[in-house]
């Protein structure tokens, strides 16, 4: 198995495009031609980490965040990024990181933290817009459902929850097939008419060229007549932060036992209790601060994420209790997430989590 087939295994559940523009995420180190001998899955691909790596005889790290972020102008080894880097390039592992792009999907980092918490009713907080298209074509009447089956099998389809969403309208389409063709129906020199379905099936941007290669290999026409548009529509499964329900609803105080539970917290920062209920919960794993006040029109009850600054804290306005867990903290189940996707994926080599506990913070009591 080569790396850049493990890659592509990723980019399929996180594509790159769905990255924020100031982000890194994508092979940083290596050669996608390798042969993947063993994979470590880890939050940061830190210089501890690539030797670990080397001692397990792995030669791909699949790591969260970016070990490179910056442009590198110097690799003298003055700085942990310049040590990993170098470690990594001599010792000949790939470094992999999946980082925002797998905050900015549903099932990803978010979707995670919501399921550690048990939350029913998961949703994206703000959806990303501009991230759909439409895929119009025009099928004859009994190729229809080949056709449209072949565009779900690609991935499009998909409204919300929903798959497998599309919109037929009958009508009659006309064609002369000139000299040359070999024409599906009709007679060349002749213009033709015939009875089609007009299918509609709204598409991620990103699998445009997969689902349009799919469509026509399924169509019957020698010329495939169809048509894309942009959507401005949001993406209910693409975006920032997720939003879902407690099981049932927990006191203030009850709910931040919860959080230190699941998530093994020495401590938790959090907003003054003003004795609510909590039932409606909003989360962004890593820094949130940005989404606070998308929580607060949701409705949320609770908001739960990491690196708040002080007067960040006085944006709940009462309204809303914010629980800063920790960056490292709200994000460590991460590793278990991707070491589950590529050992569901891939199974002739080793898929390991890191044993490097890589969290810079370190609490005295």
């Amino acid at each position: 198995m080569k790396i850049g087939e493990i890659a592509s295994f990723l980019e399929s559940l996180a594509h790159p495009s769905l990255q924020e523009n100031y982000d890194n995420a994508g092979l940083l180190t290596g050669d996608a031609g390798w042969e993947c001998k063993g994979v470590i899955c880890s939050l940061d691909a830190t210089e501890a980490v690539v030797k670990e790596a080397v001692g397990k005889k792995c030669n791909l790290i699949v790591a969260h965040h970016p070990i490179i972020f910056g442009g590198l102008k110097k690799i003298t080894g003055r700085n942990y990024v310049e040590k990993a880097v170098i470690t990594a390039i001599k010792n000949d592992v790939a470094i992999y990181a999946i980082h925002t792009n797998l905050d900015n999907v549903i099932d990803g980092v978010n979707g995670r933290i919501a399921q550690i918490l048990g939350l029913k009713n998961v949703s994206v907080l703000s959806p990303r817009p501009g991230t759909l298209k439409k895929i119009f074509t025009f099928v004859p009447e009994d190729k229809a459902e080949l056709v449209r089956n072949a565009i779900f099998v690609a991935g499009g389809g998909y409204i919300g929850n929903y798959s497998e969403c599309s919109f037929d309208g009958a009508g009659e389409g006309t064609f002369k097939a000139e000299p040359g063709t070999n024409p599906y129906v009709g007679e060349i020199g002749k213009r033709h008419r015939e009875k089609e379905t007009k299918i509609e099936v709204i598409l991620p941007s990103w699998l445009e060229s997969k689902v349009v290669s799919a469509m026509k290999a399924a169509h019957p026409y020698e010329e495939v007549a169809y048509d894309i548009i942009g959507l401005s529509n949001d993406n209910q499964r693409v975006g920032s932060g997720v939003i879902g329900e407690l099981a049932k609803p927990l006191s203030e105080e009850a709910f931040l036992v919860l959080l230190r539970e699941k998530f093994r917290l020495r401590l938790i920062r959090h907003t003054t209790l003003s004795g609510r209920q909590i039932n409606k919960v909003a989360l962004c794993g890593g820094a949130g601060s940005f989404l606070t006040s998308k929580a607060l029109m949701s409705g949320a009850d609770a908001y739960v994420t990491a690196d708040m600054k002080y007067h960040e804290f006085f944006d709940a306005n009462d309204r809303m209790l914010i629980a800063d867990i920790g960056h490292y903290e709200s994000e460590q189940f991460t590793i278990n997430l991707l070491q589950e996707l590529l050992e569901q994926k891939f199974t002739t080599f080793a898929v390991l989590k890191t044993e490097v506990e890589t969290n810079p913070v370190r609490y005295f009591s």
